[in-house]
């Protein structure tokens, strides 16, 4: 008789961070913002690139106390 193998789960060592939803709303409200026109960085002059507009939104949800990875130093 043949024997059935048992499955096995994978091991939880994640290589990329997670993120709770909070922070997701926050990035998405700071996309919105990019796309609009309306988004400034800290030094007053407007966001052009969206991977900076992803950063100010992570970093608005670490003031906020959203479930967000430390950042890289």
């Amino acid at each position: 008789m043949a024997t059935k193998k048992k499955a096995t789960k994978k091991s939880s060592n994640k290589s990329t961070p997670t993120y709770g939803p909070a922070a997701g709303k926050q990035v998405e409200i700071e996309m919105r913002e990019f796309k609009q026109g309306k988004l400034k960085s800290g030094s007053g002059q407007t966001v052009t690139n969206p991977k900076q507009a992803i950063a100010i939104g992570l970093s608005e949800a670490r003031k906020k106390g959203a479930k967000v990875p430390k950042q890289k130093a």
